[in-house]
């Protein structure tokens, strides 16, 4: 019908199919709901996917992030280096342990940190770096890792969008002293909600175990203070399915994203570092011109599209200094990041025509002014 709107992309959908839903059921009808089975069998799975380490199922990426904090001893009076160009529960965890994180700057290509600027941040009070797999790129963690074995410093991996990415061969999740993935629903695969903890450290991980669950190990036998942080087995039977599915749907966005860079001509399109598996969590493009006129653009046609993050981490109000500023920082290209880019529909439920359509739209929107 002429003057009909089209269809609308959304920039991503959340997959719960059939084999999902059956998990869940066949967990409800089990009468055991909480830290059982399903709970262990996700934990050892996942693991097959970050080189084989322990893994720690536990409600959400967040207290992933809150909880390695904690059983690495991080505290008030430490300071923790982290990316300012994140969702903000990277910066928030590090507050709720009562340490201060240390904002740096990113590398304007994979928009992950800048480890000279890592290394440049580094003082006495330093224990810990957290670097963000921003997207689905994974940071620099060979560069990442020399800085931290120079100053014998944690790193703790946030890898809430970058399942089954990988650099050098190695996976994100097996360079650090842990690493903490997210299944929020919009992630390249969900549990519903929940989070997991990987580490080589089999000391760190049954810690993490005790934190998660009250302190204790036996029912009662409480031997340290900890939370309610489980993961449910519902959420864990799920993961368990798109655990199996994972592979395929990161080839598909791989796939994806080929076709968006081999046709988008009006944005720049997100470059892949040597030896980086991307697994596009998000296809994050930057616009040199009116960003607003550019999103106006592709909402006109259909094209779902968001900012991730407008506002970096510190300039957000739970961090700007007594005097309501954003304090010493200086981190040009996360404050140019902020201001240009735009993430597109890469998501493996896009068909061919889906994709024409966003190429089509990107084009037209890049020179939106």
């Amino acid at each position: 019908m002429t003057g009909q709107r089209p269809a609308f992309i959304p920039p991503a959908r959340p997959i719960i199919g059939e084999a999902e839903i059956e998990a869940a059921v066949r967990v409800l009808r089990s009468g055991m709901v909480v830290q059982g089975p399903e709970v262990a069998a996700f934990e050892q799975e996942f693991g097959e996917l970050v080189a084989n380490r322990h893994c720690v199922a536990v409600n959400s990426g967040t207290s992933a992030l809150q909880l390695t904090l904690l059983a690495l001893g991080v505290g008030p009076g430490d300071e923790v280096i982290v990316p300012s160009f994140s969702f903000a529960a990277s910066a928030n965890a590090v507050r709720l342990v009562g340490a201060e994180p240390i904002f740096v700057d990113i590398e304007p290509g994979s928009f992950c940190l800048d480890p000279e600027a890592v290394a440049a941040a580094v003082t006495t009070r330093t224990v810990a770096i957290m670097p963000v797999h921003l997207y689905g790129h994974p940071a620099a963690m060979d560069r990442i890792m020399a800085v931290a074995q120079r100053h014998s410093l944690a790193v703790v991996e946030d890898a809430a969008q970058a399942h089954d990415a990988s650099l050098h061969g190695t996976p994100v999740g097996a360079f650090g002293t842990a690493g903490c993935f997210s299944f929020y629903p919009t992630k390249n695969m969900h549990s519903l909600e929940g989070g997991m903890i990987s580490t080589a450290d089999a000391g760190l991980a049954r810690t993490l175990r005790l934190l998660r669950n009250q302190g204790m190990e036996q029912r009662y036998a409480n031997e340290i203070v900890g939370a309610n942080m489980r993961m449910t087995d519902v959420a864990a039977a799920i993961g368990r399915v798109q655990l199996t599915q994972l592979g395929e749907w990161t080839e598909q966005r791989r796939a994806n994203a080929k076709y968006l860079d081999s046709n988008i001509t009006g944005m720049v399109t997100p470059p892949v570092a040597d030896a980086a598996r991307h697994v596009y969590h998000q296809y994050t493009v930057r616009v040199r011109g009116d960003r607003d006129a550019a999103q106006a653009r592709l909402h006109e046609s259909g094209i779902g599209n968001a900012v991730y993050y407008p506002t970096p981490i510190h300039r957000l109000k739970p961090y700007l200094d007594k005097d309501g500023q954003p304090g010493p920082w200086e981190l040009p290209e996360t404050e140019r990041a902020a201001a240009e880019v735009i993430s597109l529909p890469v998501h493996p439920s896009l068909s061919p025509d889906d994709l024409e359509r966003i190429v089509e739209a990107a084009n037209l929107a890049g020179g939106a002014r």
